[in-house]
């Protein structure tokens, strides 16, 4: 391998394998940005592989890579190595075949402001070549409603998502890309997209997630891979990653220092969690009502703790992924784009 060069097995015979079960198959991805006398690795032997059909998440801290693996998936950026692999379209010769089949909602959707969502809609249509009727179908599979014969400018965060959302299906994607579709959403317009992603799902659409909102992407997601600078991680079903059985069991007692003690000799992990105490290196939760029982001790609460992505994350990465946004940061948001939407020349 040549330093610098970019390396991509088979492309340049063009090859596809449209029989693939994978949707997005990347090996050895790198990417490299120069800033200024010093190098970034964004992107560092990333390998990636999604299956077809179902929603899969893909996560990382803030600053791990995944927007610009993206960029990568949808042609907007050039890997410095390693080779891309999209719906069995081989990278970079067949970039223009894949994106026939590849619908994307990106952090910010150019529409005309002046124009009502469905206007806008009606002009995408027409330069994509497709009937006006697709034009209702996204409209009523996103659930806009009267919404679409308002001004874009006038839209609410949540529904320019869902109009992004629209437009990125006109072409009825085999799959679909997703970068924070829920960021900086209110709770309420979180919701309507959870709602959302796994009914798409469901008419056959592979969807990719890329997410920070792990509680959200736990609901909707059936596999996942999570990265951290540039790097993958861990890869595969939710259920796989967390595992199905008890890790943890929280105990309620009269006397917590006791029970603590007799836990302890027993050989399991204990843990305080405020009135009550974090078991651990059990295989059934009865096993600890006996043994506190035996000591002369009864358990008055006992509630099985399941892992969970945002724990497991957590433990993989050691970041904690960041909170949604509070909603005076939601409502400044709203109103610097409105005023851009102005600035671009609304008030003629």
């Amino acid at each position: 391998m040549t330093q610098g060069r970019t390396v991509w097995p088979a492309v340049e015979r063009g090859k596809r394998n449209p029989m693939s079960d994978l949707v997005v198959e990347t090996r050895g991805l790198r990417k490299v940005y120069r800033d200024a006398r010093r190098k970034v690795v964004a992107v560092d032997g990333l390998d990636l592989a999604v299956e077809r059909g179902g929603v899969h998440g893909f996560l990382g801290p803030n600053g791990s890579g995944k927007t610009t693996t993206i960029r990568m998936l949808l042609g907007l950026a050039t890997p410095d190595a390693g080779s891309i692999s999209v719906l069995g379209e081989e990278y970079p010769a067949r970039i223009p075949e894949a994106m026939t089949r590849v619908g994307a909602l990106l952090e910010r959707g150019l529409f005309s402001p002046g124009l009502s969502g469905r206007r806008n809609l009606d002009l995408l249509a027409r330069a994509g070549g497709l009937p006006r009727s697709r034009v209702d179908e996204v409209i009523e599979q996103v659930d806009l409603g009267d919404a679409a014969k308002r001004r874009y400018r006038g839209y609410s965060l949540g529904l320019r998502r869902r109009l992004s959302l629209a437009a990125a299906l006109l072409k009825k994607p085999e799959l679909l890309i997703l970068d924070e579709p829920s960021n900086g959403l209110d709770p309420a317009g979180i919701r309507d997209m959870r709602d959302t992603i796994p009914r798409l799902a469901g008419t056959g659409v592979s969807v990719l997630l890329s997410s920070h909102i792990l509680a959200e992407v736990q609901e909707v997601c059936t596999s996942v891979s999570i990265v951290d600078e540039g790097r993958l991680l861990a890869s595969g079903p939710v259920s796989d990653l967390l595992g199905e059985n008890v890790s943890r069991t929280r105990v309620g007692v009269a006397d917590n220092y006791r029970a603590a003690a007799l836990l302890a000799a027993g050989g399991y992990q204990v843990l305080p969690d405020g009135d009550f105490l974090l078991v651990e290196g059990h295989e059934h939760p009865e096993q600890i009502t006996r043994l506190l029982a035996d000591g002369g001790l009864y358990v008055s609460e006992l509630h099985p703790v399941r892992p969970t992505l945002e724990s497991y994350f957590l433990t993989l990465t050691g970041h904690r992924p960041p909170p949604p946004a509070d909603p005076a940061s939601r409502a400044a948001d709203q109103t610097a784009e409105q005023l851009r939407d102005l600035e671009d020349g609304e008030l003629k």
